[in-house]
């Protein structure tokens, strides 16, 4: 898009003082080519937008399968409705490739590539650099270069700024660059991309401007702050209030369980003070990409400062300990009746990590499927939307259809996931004993019942 000279230094003399008014312009004019780097649950419905808002939008992703998916107008995403990206393929808006060198042609870059934790629960930022060293393989002057991808405070200034700094450029004066995180609720009927308002964090106040600008042609509203620090604490404090909060209330639920007091009646009650109170739910662990992965690069962010971050490491201690207390739950119900864990026939009703979508990571019904085969219970599934699961089983497993009749065959049931498309009452009455997770079951006091 804007070509610059490098002096006999080295350095590339400051070019966006000449070209912000016109590239906020083009972005106006929509004359500017948008390029998205992952095109998973984050970036697929970022680039349909910005391809629906009018913009030439180039997908980069290393999966073939993805790519060939796509360019067929095939949605792999439940957000991204098939119509929508069958009228932007169409329309020669959109168009996906593994080809990095297609960067070149990228006026604006956002980065949506995944940020898991390693082994030792650390942030893996390899992800990251793969893709801002494609991007710097492909760099030219005056581009726009946004990190979309959650990661802790720093990253943006400590990991891609070095990695772009081609040829001595540098960031506001070169090109822009900035940390706008994403703020998706897969499965929300209300709150999509367009409508929840985004959070955009520049480099310099020009870098702000721009990414500001670009964000403004698909979402309703753009709230700025000073820096990409800010932005990237911002996405943490978010997930960690939720992290620390389902803490809290798993707690209570397992102190009302010694009290023999009903745990949801409590919450429920409690909801109805108009200030002050905000209400939470236990449930059988945490699950997503977010929730209990992004407080993890919080505190490994303030080790390396020498601080440590005690309330959000318990929170998280507590909240990874919940399928440990379900499956408790169900050996303690079996008792009752009679029968151990081993040997049982058992159950599980939704592995989605909630309810209504078809995503698995992270979810706590595989732990909790995983610890009660490792007991000896003989474990079955069913989920709608999941035909078939293996992260962290010894073996692939497939969905068993034929619920609720099939429910009077096992031992116990366990519900995990509350999907709306289940008969509960069915489901409720057809189980011997049903330990629920989910509070599906409020309004039953049956025998058979037991309730987080």
């Amino acid at each position: 898009m804007f070509g610059a000279r490098t002096s006999a230094s080295g350095h590339q003399p400051s070019i966006l003082g000449d070209t912000l008014q016109n590239f906020l312009e083009q972005i106006e004019q929509r004359s500017i080519t948008v390029g998205v780097v992952g095109l998973g649950y984050v970036g697929l419905p970022l680039a349909v937008a910005f391809a629906g808002a009018g913009f030439k939008v180039i997908g980069l992703d290393v999966n073939d399968r993805r790519v060939e998916r796509l360019n067929d107008g095939d949605s792999y995403i439940a957000d991204v409705a098939t119509e929508a990206l069958v009228e932007q393929v169409e329309a020669g808006r959109l168009t996906a490739t593994t080809d990095g060198a297609r960067i070149a042609e990228m006026d604006a870059v956002v980065i949506c590539v995944p940020t898991p934790l390693n082994k030792t629960r650390d942030p893996d930022v390899s992800y990251i650099l793969a893709a801002v060293e494609e991007v710097a393989r492909h760099f030219h002057p005056g581009m726009l270069v946004i990190m979309g991808s959650t990661t802790y405070p720093g990253t943006t200034e400590e990991v891609l700024l070095p990695a772009l700094a081609v040829h001595g450029s540098v960031a506001g004066e070169h090109y822009y660059l900035a940390f706008s995180p994403e703020r998706i609720d897969p499965g929300n009927k209300k709150y999509k991309l367009t409508n929840t308002p985004k959070i955009v964090g520049g480099y310099t106040e020009k870098c702000g401007d721009v990414a500001a600008a670009l964000y403004g042609t698909i979402c309703d509203q753009v709230h700025r702050v000073s820096s990409c620090r800010a932005a990237e604490m911002v996405k943490l404090l978010e997930n960690t209030f939720r992290s620390v909060n389902i803490a809290l209330v798993n707690e209570v639920a397992m102190m009302c369980e010694r009290l023999e007091i009903d745990t949801w009646e409590v919450i429920n009650a409690a909801a109805t003070k108009p200030f002050g109170y905000m209400p939470f739910y236990p449930g059988p662990g945490l699950g997503g990409h977010c929730i209990p992965v992004d407080p993890h690069y919080l505190t490994w962010k303030l080790r390396t400062l020498d601080f440590q971050a005690r309330l959000v490491e318990l929170a998280s201690e507590i909240n990874s300990a919940m399928p440990e207390h379900v499956v408790r739950l169900v050996a303690d119900a079996l008792n009752e009746n009679s029968k151990s864990v081993k040997g049982s026939r058992i159950l599980v009703v939704g592995v989605a990590y909630k309810r209504d979508i078809d995503d698995v990571r992270e979810s706590p019904a595989l732990d909790i499927m995983r610890l009660l085969i490792a007991r000896g219970g003989s474990v079955d599934y069913s989920d709608p939307y999941v035909p078939e699961v293996s992260e962290g089983l010894e073996a692939p497993m497939k969905s068993t259809d034929g619920v609720p009749g099939i429910c009077a065959d096992y031992d116990c049931v366990v519900v995990c996931t509350d999907h709306t498309d289940y008969d509960w009452p069915a489901i409720i009455d057809a189980s011997p004993l049903l330990i629920d997770t989910r509070n599906v079951t409020a309004g039953r006091d049956d025998a058979h019942i037991v309730r987080l």
